[in-house]
């Protein structure tokens, strides 16, 4: 076996990703069964989750699919305690599932005036207490099997003001910043790694696929000048879920095209 190949190896490995019946959650899972991994696909979704694990069985990976709404405390627990019963463990999870209901703060049916208690209650559930769910339901099995690795999906929003989201999206992803540094510090003893990735605009529904923004606006916005595919997603997962990644914890990784150059002069 080659040194990459050692390096970012994840055959056999005991995979959960949530949100993985689209966009960022769907490359992920690809990128984890492409590779070998043993892949739990886990999405509130039931109709399309089943899509994507029939598309993904045979890729070189085993792929289970789990109906599962993160907002939900115990059935997070029900389906990590599943994934354990299964296949004896869990390896590496990406608390990636996120929603985003809210126009942008600049848009006129968006802002203050405009705030709904039950929009917020439903992001926050999701993006902010499902991350929580997620990380204390993996972090738990991982601490008794002696290590393991966390994955949290966060987002540019989360390091200062974006007009394209509403302010529960920001403030949850703000919030799973600061999760994922506290829950490394915790965890580091245990041999649990936990890290963020933090996408910029993804072509995927919360990114703005579709957005009325002209390609030439993207050069003001994005560094490299466009949106990115969700492909483009894969290469930093693996490397976060497979041994290269093995002295990184608590790290929040952009992958934004230069987007955070661009807003905060750096």
């Amino acid at each position: 076996m080659s040194l990459p190949d050692e390096l970012f190896d994840v055959r056999g490995a005991r995979v959960v990703v949530t949100g993985a019946a689209s966009g960022l959650g769907r490359a992920i899972a690809e990128a984890m069964a492409g590779c070998g991994a043993r892949v739990t696909l886990a999405d509130v979704d039931a109709e399309r989750l089943g899509e994507v694990a029939s598309e993904l069985a045979g890729r070189g990976g085993e792929v289970r699919s789990a109906r599962l709404d993160v907002s939900d405390a115990d059935a997070v627990e029900r389906t990590f305690e599943e994934v354990v019963e299964a296949q004896g463990g869990v390896d590496v999870a990406f608390a990636n599932a996120g929603i985003s209901l809210e126009p942008g703060v600049l848009d006129p049916r968006g802002g203050l005036d405009a705030f709904d208690r039950e929009t917020w209650d439903t992001v926050l559930g999701v993006n902010l207490n499902g991350v929580i769910f997620t990380l204390r339901a993996a972090a738990s099995r991982m601490k008794r099997q002696g290590g393991g690795r966390i994955v949290v999906t966060a987002s540019t929003a989360g390091f200062g003001t974006d007009p394209m989201v509403g302010y529960s999206y920001s403030a949850t992803k703000a919030a799973a910043i600061i999760i994922v540094r506290q829950a490394a510090l915790e965890l580091a003893p245990h041999g649990v790694h936990v890290n963020a990735i933090v996408p910029g605009p993804f072509r995927t529904r919360i990114g703005g696929d579709g957005a009325p923004i002209p390609p030439e606006a993207w050069e003001e916005i994005v560094a490299l000048g466009r949106m990115a595919d969700p492909d483009e997603i894969k290469g930093v997962a693996l490397l976060l879920a497979s041994p290269a990644s093995s002295f990184m914890t608590g790290a929040i990784v952009p992958v934004d095209g230069g987007q955070l150059l661009m807003s905060h002069g750096e």
